[in-house]
């Protein structure tokens, strides 16, 4: 039996990650695996109802699971709300916290039926498969916050970035140690000529790369990083970088496969690990099944294939994925002239019976 809390959250997360329950029901039926899935209220749909983004319940139900399936939080129902109150605050990233998550992993593959979808030309997309490794529990999310008053009536506003060395030598080994699985290459993202905290971050990085024999290391500032990203993508292996530059970066890389509903992602450091689609909460589109919900579906995948070592069903879900996308179904995030148009449901559909063939 393993025990999935299903956290739906708010807009459009409530509708994927009942998708992506679908389609690890439907692996369950072919590989004969038993998954229990119990919800839980987060973010500002918890507000809501309970006066709070993470309630103790929900907690208690995250730390009594083998894994959690998370969908997105917030929404500008909540946005006056004071900070720790607010869906993304006072939920997600209190939730990260309160599980030791500190490593996010956003894998970034481009899918050959998708490499008209991008932007930017096929030819730079082509072949794309880059795993973006971000540091999830310091920095300035996490860093001393306030405002001053200042005598001119104007107001001084401090956010604080803070990070020791072993928080750096954490998460800077964990992408190592996926490099080495992986293309053996990574690119250490910092601005070391401006920050001291990215000098530091050089330091440790340099320190644990000697660790490493067989993983090659390079280093690069985050902003030659983000013109790299979309000059030459396909250079990168594994991407480490602290939280700000993480999430900045991890968006712009979604660019690269085509749309923002197509990137997973995981988040990894506690004895219980959270899986979210890289998208927000979407709420223009919230309720209309318009919202694609590969992303969560992927998350799934990477779910079964961190948490619980089930690589061949993680592989089943990858295969019915790229199988639908080959055969042309596309939502509307995704849609090009001639493809097939699907919502959220139907797309799903399609999914959960390639699995079951």
């Amino acid at each position: 039996m393993y025990k999935i809390a299903v956290l739906p959250g708010d807009g459009i997360g409530a509708e994927v990650t009942a998708q992506a329950v679908r389609v690890l029901k439907a692996v369950g039926r072919r590989f004969k695996r038993e998954f229990e899935f119990t919800e839980g209220l987060v973010g500002g749909a918890a507000y809501d109802t309970t006066g709070t983004p993470l309630p103790k319940e929900t907690l208690e139900l995250c730390h009594a699971s083998d894994a959690i399936l998370f969908g997105a939080a917030g929404g500008p129902k909540w946005d006056s709300l004071p900070a720790q109150l607010r869906p993304e605050a006072g939920g997600i990233l209190s939730l990260r916290k309160e599980l030791g998550l500190f490593a996010n992993l956003r894998p970034v593959m481009v899918f050959a039926a998708l490499e008209n979808a991008s932007t930017l030309k096929p030819g730079v997309v082509a072949g794309v498969d880059l795993l973006i490794v971000r540091e999830l529990t310091g920095g300035l999310y996490f860093g001393k916050k306030y405002r001053e008053d200042l005598p001119d009536g104007s107001i001084k506003v401090v956010d604080t970035l803070e990070y020791t060395t072993s928080e750096i030598e954490r998460i800077v080994r964990v992408a190592f140690d996926l490099a080495g699985k992986r293309k053996g290459k990574v690119t250490s993202v910092d601005k070391a000529n401006v920050l001291e905290s990215s000098r530091l971050w050089r330091e440790v990085a340099t320190a644990v790369g000697r660790d490493y024999p067989d993983v090659s290391l390079e280093h690069m500032y985050v902003d030659n990083c983000a013109m790299q990203l979309i000059k030459n993508p396909g250079q990168f292996d594994v991407l480490v970088t602290e939280n700000m530059f993480g999430d900045i970066l991890s968006d712009q890389a979604s660019v690269l496969s085509g749309s923002l509903g197509m990137l997973a992602s995981a988040s990894l450091g506690g004895r219980t690990a959270l899986y979210e689609p890289a998208h927000g909460s979407a709420p223009d589109i919230a309720g209309k099944k318009q919202a694609n919900p590969i992303a969560s579906i992927l998350s799934g995948a990477l779910l079964l294939r961190f948490s619980f070592n089930l690589v061949e069903e993680a592989g089943c879900i990858e295969r019915a994925i790229t199988d639908v996308l080959n055969q042309g179904y596309r939502t509307a995030d995704l849609l090009e002239q001639g493809k097939n148009a699907v919502n959220t449901v139907e797309m799903t559909d399609l999914i959960v019976k390639q699995i079951l063939v």
